[in-house]
């Protein structure tokens, strides 16, 4: 991997984290594409630069974290992926090479995407913060999510172990599955990858870090700082097109680009 690789897959990454299309997906893809060797460096690189567009969510909400309410569901929101990551670590880490399972995650949940708003629509259209227009709290306050509501997000969160899900569409759906509105959602979404990818990220660095050279850790630096300063463009952005959207035009992405991709590697 060269630096060019490496700043690429860090935009890339930053800005697909917190939308509902899968940043592991793309970034698998787009290693795929850019003739990026497979490794087990590329594998870590995938894992911790998700670290970087995390700390874009501890960068724009760093005064709401410290709630000892939302810290406590946060923790047994974490708990499932903790548990399941840890036994399964081999299995999920092998998964990183199944591009053809990604392709398939990304359109079956796009499938599900649309259907689910064509049917099932997220109450609270409002996502620029303040008081619902259903009338719900903030994420601090909002009485409507407790710890065991928390564990079962975390529960729909380990489904994106799986290359393709995504992380931010599984909890985004847990969360309006357990009765939050879409702002509530959304924010317990970006907030729940604090703790998970900390752990991913740090566990699967202290795995692999006694193969990584010189070269390996100034790639991984730079992927790092890129995926940061992208996902705060990206969080920004998602909210704003929230104000007045819903998901189904990422179900629509996540499917033609599936499709598209599909095509151009095994056609």
């Amino acid at each position: 991997m060269d630096f060019f690789q490496a700043i690429i897959l860090g935009i890339i990454e930053g800005l697909t984290e917190f939308l509902p299309v899968s940043s592991t997906a793309h970034l698998m893809i787009a290693s795929k594409l850019l003739g990026v060797p497979d490794s087990d460096f590329l594998k870590t690189f995938e894992i911790v630069i998700q670290l970087g567009a995390i700390f874009a969510v501890l960068f724009l909400y760093f005064k709401k974290i410290f709630d000892f309410k939302l810290i406590k569901n946060l923790f047994f929101g974490f708990l499932p992926a903790a548990v399941l990551g840890f036994v399964f670590y081999p299995l999920f880490r092998s998964l990183l090479e199944r591009i053809d399972l990604a392709l398939l995650a990304l359109f079956f949940g796009g499938i599900v995407l649309i259907v689910f708003e064509e049917f099932f629509p997220a109450r609270g259209g409002s996502v620029s913060g303040g008081k619902e227009k259903d009338g719900s709290t903030s994420l601090t306050t909002s009485e409507s999510l407790d710890e065991k509501k928390s564990f079962v997000i975390g529960l729909w969160q380990s489904l994106a172990m799986i290359p393709g899900v995504s992380r931010s569409l599984a909890t985004i759906f847990g969360g309006l599955a357990q009765g939050l509105s879409k702002k509530n959602a959304v924010e317990f979404s970006f907030l729940l990858a604090l703790p998970t990818m900390f752990f991913a990220s740090g566990y699967d660095l202290f795995k692999n870090y006694s193969s990584m050279d010189f070269s390996n850790w100034q790639n991984l630096a730079l992927g790092f700082f890129v995926s940061f300063l992208s996902a705060v463009l990206s969080v920004k952005l998602f909210l704003k097109f929230l104000e007045k959207n819903n998901f189904q035009a990422f179900g629509w992405y996540r499917i033609i680009f599936s499709l598209a991709v599909f095509g151009l590697l095994f056609i």
